[in-house]
């Protein structure tokens, strides 16, 4: 039988830390994989999750099954967080999946059930799984331009003109904020446009956002999500607690459906927990009962919102940082870098420049140009600026 199979493609993303680990060049970075690193190169645990944890040892006496939804302690934090003070927060229901990437799978196949002749839009460029967890839960996946590559910020004009063609049928995907990979975000009033929109053309909205706190602020971040809901009757939401919970081995997330009523968002979820029967049954509990430890605890969620607005304003150094070091090389080609947000910027540099960088300079990152600003420490960046100057002036 599986003689016939032709040999699978490697991830663009993980089979690059595969070739970083076996790189034995001392200068070498690793800008690919999407992590957040403190100074010294490490990605810590935070230290609300340490005391969250301890906490769990010695309150937990059972590791029995929790259940198809996961815990829902967290499933109403994550509401909380992310609905409170909107009008969908009274109709809306959660399930905790294995990381966003579960929530996205389990809302695909949830839309395969419901409208099996769904097409996802998705940005142009978009999150490298989005793709192919829409295909292969059956769903079309038509693309909407997004990104101009020559100004490196959004095209709005562009993008709500092909967003207007969508229809009933159809479902939009709109990334939360710190656009993955860009890092370039909407803003608000584009929010509020495409809210227009769906309700004058029908169309589903999907939003994912997997780094709240990581681009203006925990309450910014959701502000347009938070308006889309506040303002249709039904939308998707994943969510994802890896970046800013530091939480990315533990696979904790989940998925949000937000319906006119609260009767037939619970309609939905059930839907969703046959789905997971069949596929992984239930979620792992670890990650979601420190969320809900950190975020039922009034401390612990302020230890946590200190934690992430540090790491939040860390980025933004960075950001600045290396733009400085590019200047003092010369060279504005890069002065873009600053205005992005969140984790990532794509830099415009071509499949061959990257690989140059990774030849010439142990540097690693995606052939599409995207690097990753959190996996950056303060001590290299005139070495990255040099490199970066270098490469794109070849």
């Amino acid at each position: 039988m599986f003689k016939q199979l032709s040999p699978a493609q490697l991830d663009p993303i993980l089979s690059l830390s595969i070739a970083y680990r076996e790189d034995s060049r001392t200068d070498k970075m690793d800008l690919g994989i999407g992590v957040y690193r403190n100074s010294q190169g490490e990605t810590p645990i935070m230290q609300a999750v340490q005391t969250a944890q301890t906490a769990l040892l010695a309150e937990q006496k059972t590791k029995a099954y929790v259940g198809l939804a996961g815990d829902e302690v967290f499933n109403q934090s994550m509401m909380d967080l992310l609905l409170s003070g909107t009008s969908a927060h009274g109709r809306a229901a959660a399930v905790q999946t294995p990381g966003a990437s579960g929530a996205l799978r389990m809302l695909a196949d949830l839309m395969a059930i419901a409208q099996p002749e769904t097409t996802v839009w998705l940005t142009d460029p978009s999150y490298v799984n989005h793709k192919p967890v829409m295909e292969a839960a059956g769903l079309k996946v038509r693309f909407y331009p997004y990104f101009d590559r020559q100004t490196k910020q959004v095209n709005s004009d562009a993008m709500l003109a092909e967003i207007a063609k969508a229809g009933p049928k159809d479902v939009v995907l709109l990334h939360g904020c710190c656009h993955n990979p860009t890092g370039a975000d909407i803003r608000f009033e584009d929010w509020q446009a495409v809210t227009e929109l769906a309700n004058k053309n029908g169309f589903l909205p999907f939003v994912d956002i997997a780094y709240q706190g990581f681009g203006d602020g925990l309450a910014q971040d959701a502000a347009g999500l938070q308006h889309l809901a506040d303002n249709v009757e039904e939308m998707i939401i994943a969510t994802s607690c890896s970046k800013n919970f530091g939480l990315y081995r533990e696979r904790t997330g989940a998925a949000i459906i937000v319906s006119d009523s609260l009767q037939e968002a619970q309609k939905a979820k059930g839907r969703i927990l046959n789905l997971a029967r069949a596929t992984y049954t239930m979620p792992p509990d670890h990650g979601a009962a420190v969320v809900a430890k950190i975020l039922q605890d009034e401390k612990l969620t302020q230890v946590w919102q200190q934690e992430l607005n540090s790491m939040h304003q860390r980025l933004l150094n960075l950001r600045q940082g290396l733009v400085k070091a590019v200047n003092a090389q010369g060279s504005d080609a890069f002065d873009f870098i600053a205005k992005h947000k969140g984790m990532f910027s794509v830099t415009g540099l071509s499949p061959e420049q990257i690989a140059r960088m990774r030849e010439d300079f142990a540097i690693y990152a995606v052939a599409d140009g995207r690097i990753n600003i959190a996996g950056l420490q303060e001590q290299k960046l005139d070495y990255l600026a040099n490199a970066l100057v270098t490469v794109s002036q070849s």
